[in-house]
């Protein structure tokens, strides 16, 4: 399973990456805007951390997810919690 984070912390990202492939998850997270954001290609959930990031952003990665299949997931905290419980649920 293919996971894209928008947000989040940028000295939390190899946190981020261990965790999910705990769930045998590939990740790529994005912290701050950048113009990869714009093909994210098509994962299987995207992970939007809504307090640390711009509407920019959140606009532009749902463009991107728009008429695909990807799955979205919102979460006003940016925390390892937050991200394990998204994973428990998107991927049982």
């Amino acid at each position: 399973m293919s996971v894209i984070i928008v947000g989040g912390n940028e000295c939390m990202i190899r946190q981020y990456k261990d965790l999910c492939s705990e769930y045998k998850c590939k990740a790529k997270v994005y912290p701050k805007m950048t113009r990869e954001l714009r093909n994210i290609g098509s994962p299987d959930l995207l992970v939007l951390f809504t307090n640390t990031v711009s509407h920019k952003m959140v606009r532009c990665a749902l463009n991107e997810a728009r008429g695909q299949n990807i799955r979205v997931a919102r979460s006003h905290s940016s925390s390892m919690a937050a991200l394990k419980s998204i994973l428990e649920e998107h991927t049982a």
